[in-house]
């Protein structure tokens, strides 16, 4: 499921809809994934009475759509004891009960201990075919968690585990690791359920799954996409096995010596007929594939949740501007795309035939804005103030400030939302000018280093050759002079982008990173340059973030700050 955060009356009608397809296909229970009602995370909004107000009736109304099918839903429980994220367990047009959830994040992007309290009991549901242990989440990370409690103590056959795990590069693999360790300790069947949507910098890359007791996947649904899954359990084959094994009695002992509490909830499900069903593995994708399908897919939840209908970009000719057009094609459709050329005095006759090439190929129509008048009309208005000043960065930026302030006329003329081209190279070390190629609504490429963007724009012309050659093939350059080149300012990308990843992702020392065989020089240049950098990207949109550790909610780091690491 793909909910919006906050839209709680379109979140209930997509929860109707698929309770109704459920009862349809005669299914025993159906599993939604973790705050799926209200959207995940709903950050402080969880502070307002109205809203949460506005949830519990809606639980409310969804319970009465809901007949002798078991319906376990993510939803907030407002305690006496304070806010829970649960887990509401519905029946007959009842909610018979709620699950709390035990673990709660409380870092990376998480802040679930700044709006919840930590549930104390497991829950075992006995539904008379089987029973069933609920988790929440960040609940099934645990080794000696609520899967375990609940399949030892409790008895649980069946683990479910709600969700909204967000995506990062891999992230699928270690989940499924993860998943097949904790269906092997158990010695149950694991049903997990994932959001699927982008929210913000987030996305969610759905995947929901079911693993046997012998740690195998079942069943997969897609990725990146809204997926219904149904899935036919066989408890027989668990029953046998579990009494072959010998280490749960061993296991249960000592679980039992912590007075650990689980509350067992009987719900009565009928025996229903319906033909069997073919369980079905989808494929997880990986590489270039698995990062596009994540940056469509923000793209287009984030424009469509938003209420923008129409996006548009600035493009000039380089690989960052047209991966972002042909990303924003594949999110919204053409129609929905606008692109704007903006060249210069030092803007190429390469670029401006590219540019010119890109849009052909896009089937998109191409806005062109000469900035040469605008940028000499502003050299005659700072003519007396400059007197005696050398050309310097001063001038280059002002051209980029220019097509900023060309975009966002667009935009609010129109309701264009402006998707900035940035990338994680040029965010990290400031190589971006504020108000200029830093403006925008939303940033795509924002934790897509530059490297990583020739990848992704390769993979996409494995598809259908949209990119001009002569676009994946020319050095970059920003053309805000004559000769200009990224690499002759920064350094090459490939060794940028190590020491990126190194310094941002993996949080090394530039000591450390030195001693992985990168030069000290450019170590040190880079590594201050993302320290001084801070307040640009403090002042920049947000984008998608793809990495397990991105700028933002991620790294969170003092604009004033004179600490500098060796």
């Amino acid at each position: 499921m793909n909910p919006t955060v906050g839209a709680l009356e379109e979140n209930f009608s997509s929860i109707v809809k698929y309770v109704k397809m459920a009862e349809k296909m005669k299914s025993d229970v159906l599993v939604f994934p973790e705050l799926c009602l209200t959207g995940y995370p709903p950050e402080d909004l969880l502070f307002r009475e109205d809203f949460l107000s506005e949830t519990v009736s809606l639980l409310n109304k969804i319970s009465r759509e809901v007949g002798e099918m078991l319906v376990i839903l993510g939803t907030v429980f407002p305690g006496e004891d304070g806010l829970f994220n649960s887990a509401a367990i519905i029946h007959s047009g009842e909610i018979k009960g709620f699950y709390h959830k035990q673990f709660l994040p409380n870092y990376s992007v998480f802040d679930e201990e700044r709006y919840f309290q930590r549930g104390e009991k497991s829950l075992v549901i006995d539904v008379g075919l089987s029973k069933i242990g609920i988790t929440i989440c960040e609940d099934i990370w645990q080794p000696f968690g609520p899967a375990l409690t609940e399949s030892l103590l409790g008895g649980a056959e069946v683990i479910v585990s709600l969700n909204s795990s967000p995506y990062h590069v891999g992230k699928q693999l270690t989940r499924e690791k993860m998943l097949s360790t904790r269906a092997l300790e158990t010695v149950s069947y694991v049903v997990y359920c994932n959001s699927v949507g982008g929210q913000d910098e987030l996305v969610f890359d759905g995947y929901s799954s079911v693993f046997c007791f012998k740690g195998e996947v079942v069943s997969r649904a897609k990725g990146f996409e809204e997926d219904f899954l149904t899935v036919d359990l066989d408890l027989s084959s668990l029953r046998r096995f579990r009494k072959r094994e010998s280490r749960r009695k061993e296991l249960k002992e000592c679980l039992s010596s912590l007075n650990l509490e689980v509350d067992l909830l009987r719900i009565d499900l009928p025996s229903k007929k319906r033909d069997s069903v073919n369980n079905r593995v989808e494929r997880i994708l990986s590489g270039a594939e698995e990062i596009y399908s994540a940056l469509v897919l923000g793209v287009k939840d984030y424009v469509r949740k938003n209420g923008f209908e129409k996006a548009v970009i600035g493009v000039s000719g380089g690989i960052d501007s047209a991966l972002t057009s042909v990303i924003a094609v594949d999110a919204l459709g053409r129609e929905n795309v606008k692109l704007v050329f903006m060249p210069s005095e030092f803007t190429s006759k390469e670029s401006r035939e590219d540019v010119r090439e890109l849009s052909r190929r896009l089937g998109i129509p191409l806005i062109e804005i000469d900035i040469g008048e605008i940028f000499q009309s502003y050299l005659r208005s700072l003519k007396d103030i400059f007197r005696g000043k050398e050309w310097d960065r001063t001038e280059e930026n002002i051209q980029a400030r220019i097509r900023g302030n060309l975009l966002m006329a667009l935009s609010n003329k129109f309701n264009w939302l402006v998707l900035n081209a940035g990338n994680k190279s040029e965010f990290a070390t400031g190589y971006a000018t504020l108000y200029g190629d830093m403006a925008g609504g939303f940033s795509v490429l924002k934790d897509v280093p530059k490297t990583m963007v020739y990848e992704l724009a390769k993979y996409r012309n494995s598809i259908s050759e949209v990119i001009p050659k002569r676009i994946l093939e020319k050095p970059p350059s920003a053309e805000l002079r004559r000769n200009q080149r990224d690499e002759d300012e920064l350094g090459p990308y490939e060794k940028i982008d190590d020491i990126i990843r190194l310094y941002v992702e993996e949080d090394a020392s530039p000591d450390e990173i030195v001693e992985r065989g990168l030069p000290r020089e450019l170590v040190s240049k880079i590594t201050e340059l993302i320290d001084r950098s801070e307040y640009k990207r403090r002042q920049g949109p947000p984008g998608i973030r793809i990495s397990p550790r991105a700028f933002g909610k991620d790294r969170r780091y003092p604009i004033t700050n004179s600490f500098r690491r060796r």
